[in-house]
């Protein structure tokens, strides 16, 4: 297997996640060990507080499958998953949410998109096809109206742009990130626009969502930065910003 250039890399941005990045490197350890291409997996740690990088170092030595840790200063989910996907060497680079609230096994849907001849691939809790789980009502209607607004002043043909899994082809996905700027929640709208205005192949695809407690995710506050970071899309396309 070469791991030099690995079929399969799965990028886990992690913030003091002790309480449950094993049971989430399990889960993708478990499932990565059973495929027949090659992988590897890098967490960032986005400087956790806690024990999330001594419990994710116990996974670093494992047969046939590279387990990287990346460790840098916190500064949000954005900049944490630019740092795993431009420092990953996969053919694909899939990043995945360290709650794991889809399934992994489900990653087998993303996989098949991409060598169908898909660049980026996003999965979905709202289209056809979807299922959530446990979902907190208020949670679910400030999201529906976050991308109505995303919709309205930034990139329009998605129906979920806040999914934490995705998947780009490594070519695209070195593009894309090396282009981007947030560091926060608002990245995935920044990275789908910037792939959209490249003419890149993008699907929406459905998954299984099933709603973890103690989620990093604070409602009023991070809808409040998200809608900034929207007007920051808005402001850095009007002057210019993104080498397009």
């Amino acid at each position: 297997m070469n791991l030099d250039e690995p079929f399969l890399s799965v990028i886990v941005p992690a913030y003091n996640e002790a309480a449950r990045i094993e049971s989430t490197l399990y889960s993708i350890v478990g499932y990565l060990k059973k495929q027949s291409f090659s992988s590897e997996v890098l967490i960032v740690n986005d400087g956790s507080t806690d024990q999330t990088f001594d419990i994710a170092k116990q996974f670093i030595d494992q047969d046939y499958l590279s387990i990287r840790i990346l460790t840098i200063s916190h500064g949000g989910k954005g900049r944490a998953v630019r740092t795993g996907i431009l420092s990953a060497k996969g053919k694909y680079r899939f990043m995945a949410d360290a709650d794991l609230s889809m399934p992994i096994e489900q990653l087998d849907r993303f996989i098949i998109e991409m060598e169908s001849g898909r660049e980026v691939v996003i999965g979905s809790r709202q289209i056809v096809g979807a299922r959530r789980f446990g979902e907190p009502s208020g949670r679910h209607i400030a999201g529906r109206c976050f991308n109505l607004v995303v919709s309205l002043l930034v990139v329009r043909g998605f129906y979920d742009t806040q999914c934490g899994f995705k998947c780009f082809s490594g070519d695209v996905a070195e593009s894309l990130f090396s282009l981007s700027k947030l560091n926060g929640f608002g990245f995935d709208v920044e990275i789908l626009y910037l792939a959209n205005k490249k003419g890149f192949n993008i699907v929406e695809i459905p998954i299984d969502w099933y709603h973890q407690p103690f989620s990093k995710v604070r409602l009023f506050r991070d809808s409040a930065l998200m809608f900034l970071e929207i007007i920051k899309i808005v402001g850095f396309n009007l002057f210019r910003k993104y080498s397009l």
